[in-house]
């Protein structure tokens, strides 16, 4: 079996003169890769860091506009878009339409019903009269009473007279008719603002079955109601309609010479023959 003897060292074996013995497993030129992809790495970091710092700015000042809605808009700097808001006059407000449709007027009640039956009445009457003549002052009445007589537009020589228990258009020719067509115009009892009838001897005209008539006031709201008429104009002139205050639509009207309450009719006999004056009482 030979000998084994030890080899002198191969120059390539020689240590460095530093003590540090070269890694041999390795290749060469790894060190520099190692520090060329460290490197790269910490490029890559600091460019990822400024593009998130980049994008934060602007989603701050987003945040900082929508907290602050006072900030101007051109605050953000050159290169972006701002919009002006508005002008207030541009859009009408809700008030002004309103007040543009509140302009035009809406017909009333009153026009629309003359328009369906021509030359109706108005629904407005006027207060009674508080003329008070020397009867009326002679009878203790106050001063919103006044005796008139009531003549007739299309008979006018015909007033309305007591004749029993009725009234009726007839022709005053004795001091006695006279004084029966003679009557006291007093504030409605079942509505202020319009008429009630006396006469000398304290009875109401009132209308019963619709036919007029004098009775004794026996105070029951009825009885109120019945004895109330309204005057209303007419298309003559100084006369008025007396419209009935329980049976709206109906007005006193001389048929065959007696006086009834009755319809309105869109007619020139109606209107005619239910327009009447109101003039000084002849007693």
């Amino acid at each position: 079996m030979p000998d084994s003897t030890s080899q002198p060292p191969s120059p390539h074996h020689t240590p460095w003169e530093n003590g540090w013995t070269p890694d041999s497993t390795r290749a060469p030129g790894t060190r520099r890769l190692y520090l060329a992809g460290a490197l790269a790495v910490t490029t890559i970091v600091v460019c990822v860091t400024a593009i998130v710092l980049t994008d934060k700015q602007p989603d701050d000042t987003s945040r900082t506009k929508k907290a602050d809605p006072t900030a101007p808009a051109g605050a953000d700097g050159p290169g972006l878009l701002s919009f002006a808001s508005p002008s207030k006059q541009s859009t009408p407000t809700p008030d002004e339409h309103t007040s543009d449709s509140a302009s035009v007027k809406a017909p009333s009640t009153t026009s629309a019903a003359a328009a369906e039956h021509g030359s109706k009445p108005s629904a407005k009457a006027p207060s009674p009269s508080k003329s008070t003549s020397s009867h009326g002052s002679s009878s203790g009445s106050s001063s919103s009473a006044a005796w008139k007589s009531v003549r007739s537009v299309n008979y006018p020589d015909r007033y309305w007279q007591v004749s029993g228990d009725f009234v009726k258009l007839n022709p005053v020719s004795s001091a006695a008719a006279r004084r029966a067509a003679t009557f006291k115009l007093v504030k409605g009892l079942a509505n202020s603002s319009c008429y009630s009838f006396t006469t000398a001897n304290g009875t109401y005209l009132r209308h019963r079955n619709f036919i007029l008539r004098a009775e004794r006031n026996d105070g029951s709201p009825v009885f109120k109601q019945d004895a109330t008429f309204c005057p209303r104009p007419s298309p003559y002139s100084g006369a008025v309609m007396l419209e009935s205050v329980n049976y709206p639509g109906r007005f006193l009207r001389h048929q065959n010479f007696q006086l009834r309450l009755d319809r309105y009719q869109d007619s020139t006999l109606y209107r005619s023959d239910s327009a009447f004056r109101l003039v000084d009482g002849l007693n």
